[in-house]
């Protein structure tokens, strides 16, 4: 079984990537959905509202720390290759590290950053909020997938 620090840094990677899996599901099966049933000019206003919000340290802590978190339990598994638990511990941190925040960059990000680029009430921020909503939905729905697969390798880790 995994001790001391590294005991400690896993049960952090599990809260860090448990915590984002969640907020990456409430917007898949809930947040999303109720901005899709706006009117397209305030479904668009109300997620660049959102986007803007997320870039604040509550959110970009959490989700860049567990990047960093994650990081390290790779690096520290790969120097110190724990007779337990190696394998669940680099798949959860290589499962956060590109299925979460690798994808959030790009695939999640560039849509944020088109959607930015429009002004709510416009034709064309209209128009582009049904691929925006359709293209960056799928992509969370994989981020969540990837947070919460993280979580669960690393639990396993500790078990």
């Amino acid at each position: 079984m995994i001790e001391g620090p590294y005991f400690v840094l896993t049960v952090l990677g599990v809260l860090g990537t448990g915590l984002v899996a969640g907020v990456f599901y409430g917007f898949s099966t809930f947040v999303m959905r109720g901005l899709a049933a706006l009117p397209p000019a305030q479904g668009v206003a109300a997620m660049q509202s959102i986007n803007a919000m997320a870039l604040k340290p509550a959110f970009m802590g959490l989700f860049a720390g567990t990047a960093v978190l994650s990081a390290v339990i790779a690096v520290v598994t790969f120097v110190l290759w724990p007779r337990e638990g190696t394998v669940e511990l680099l798949l959860g941190s290589a499962l956060y590290l590109f299925g979460t925040f690798g994808l959030t960059i790009a695939g999640n990000v560039p849509r944020n950053e088109a959607l930015a680029r429009r002004e709510a009430g416009t034709a064309e921020a209209s128009s582009y909020w049904s691929v925006y909503l359709r293209e960056w939905t799928a992509w969370n729905h994989v981020r969540t997938a990837a947070s919460a697969a993280a979580a669960v390798c690393y639990v396993l880790a500790l078990a």
